[in-house]
């Protein structure tokens, strides 16, 4: 594993806070676009994009336009990361906010099939390609911009923090459809649903205030500088990185599955399970999911915190070892019906599983690269993950619970091997590290 400069320039507490709201801010706006189109996806897009095609295969469609998303995403990753590597970290988190504000809004401006019939989808899509795209390097280059500015012994609570605003995000997405979820159904799909999306305008105007007054990082700072004395350095980043990191790429992406195995079931999958296959109220679900996510939130700085005492591995190999054993335990409490023990089922996947993974992740993702081509490596290990992984969770999960006749058996299998996966990932790189 790569390790840290122990020389790296120092930023101010003023600083670092500036920072930290920065990364955060356009975290919860990426997290609030794609959990919004989640839920949206579990709950509305199939009758209002895909109304001429069956109940089951309406959702299956809307999921796989959630997917879609997501093979924008290492496209985005690699042309943004490369701007965040080469020409530095501000302008390409100013590029990413512009992108996905943007296609959310306009999604909020569509309009539906009933309206122009075949074009309203294939612009859903488009708009989901772009949201992708820009998203591709938004949370990768939130950590890398707090990892560079906090304390060494701090890094893994620090970079912890713009995970944690992943689950602000999806709380606020997941609040604003439950506040909508009490109107008639006529009125939520002739109208009312547009207006989350339309209220992501106003963070993306923050955000894009925000991140225009940053300062760019010093340690960024300073590696350029360090480039620009031996010439021979200024390679392109992403090339560097497979020619000199192709084993901690490999490892770091396989790290990243347990954890959006799970993020991806709890936040867009869970929905549509309890209110499709379980038979639960609209509002029980919406419900269950915004209670989950508080937990996951002061989750993600607790278990942050234990990383850097004990060690960011550890702590990361932890969350996902619980997910694996959770998974049946999780989908026996949906299939309860009940709110409590679905609202207990994911709470502790986001509390103590989620709150793990994305506590460690950060810490651990960005020791694998040294800073030259940083961003680059965080935004291919979890962006190619995304693809594969990500993305696809959601319309895998629909499709194996028709596999099993509504069952969860294969879906709880699913999420248990992505998490030993992950598990056996980390092990290896570890054992790697210290015989290095």
């Amino acid at each position: 594993m790569t390790s840290t400069h122990s020389s790296r320039p120092q930023a101010s507490a003023a600083n670092i806070r500036k920072a930290v709201t920065a990364a955060t801010v356009g975290t919860v706006i990426e997290w609030y676009d794609y959990a919004l189109y989640g839920a949206a996806s579990g709950l509305i897009i199939n009758k209002l994009f895909f109304p001429n095609l069956s109940p089951a295969t309406g959702l299956l469609a809307a999921f796989a336009t959630f997917a879609v998303g997501y093979f924008a995403r290492p496209v985005g990753g690699i042309v943004i990361s490369h701007i965040g590597d080469k020409f530095g970290r501000k302008p390409a988190l100013i590029l990413t906010i512009l992108l996905m504000g943007l296609a959310t809004v306009a999604m909020g401006l569509l309009p539906t099939y009933q309206s122009i019939g075949i074009a309203a989808p294939i612009l859903l899509v488009l708009l989901r390609l772009v949201q992708g795209f820009g998203a591709g390097a938004e949370l990768a280059g939130a950590i890398v911009l707090v990892a560079e500015y906090a304390p060494a012994n701090r890094r893994a609570f620090y970079t912890g923090l713009p995970n944690a605003a992943t689950l602000v995000g999806i709380m606020l997405a997941t609040l604003s459809f439950l506040v909508i979820s009490y109107l008639p159904e006529e009125v939520l799909l002739s109208w009312a649903w547009r207006v989350p999306f339309l209220l992501s305008g106003a963070l993306f105007l923050v955000a894009i205030y925000i991140r225009k007054h940053l300062d760019e990082t010093p340690e960024y700072v300073e590696a350029m500088a360090r480039a620009e004395a031996k010439k021979h350095e200024q390679q392109v980043p992403l090339g560097e990185l497979f020619r000199k990191s192709p084993k901690e790429v490999l490892f770091g992406f396989l790290s990243v599955t347990g954890h959006n195995a799970n993020a991806y079931i709890l936040s867009a999958f869970s929905l549509s399970y309890m209110t499709n296959t379980v038979g639960m109220a609209r509002t029980d679900g919406l419900i269950a999911v915004t209670i989950g996510s508080l937990f996951g939130i002061a989750g993600v700085p607790f278990m942050g915190t234990l990383a850097d005492r004990i060690g960011s591995a550890r702590v990361y190999m932890g969350g996902a070892l619980f997910v694996l054993l959770l998974a049946y335990p999780l989908f026996w409490m949906f299939d309860t019906g009940s709110l409590f023990w679905s609202t207990l089922g994911i709470s502790l996947g986001y509390g103590i599983g989620f709150g793990a993974m994305a506590g460690a992740q950060g810490a651990f993702l960005t020791n694998l690269f040294p800073t030259r081509y940083r961003f680059s490596g965080l935004a291919m290990s979890r962006e190619l993950n995304g693809v594969l992984v990500a993305g696809p969770t959601p319309l895998i999960a629909q499709a194996l619970v028709g596999a099993a006749d509504g069952r969860p058996t294969y879906v709880a299998a699913y999420l248990m091997a992505c998490c030993a996966l992950a598990i056996l990932a980390i092990l290896v790189i570890q054992n790697r590290s210290v015989h290095e």
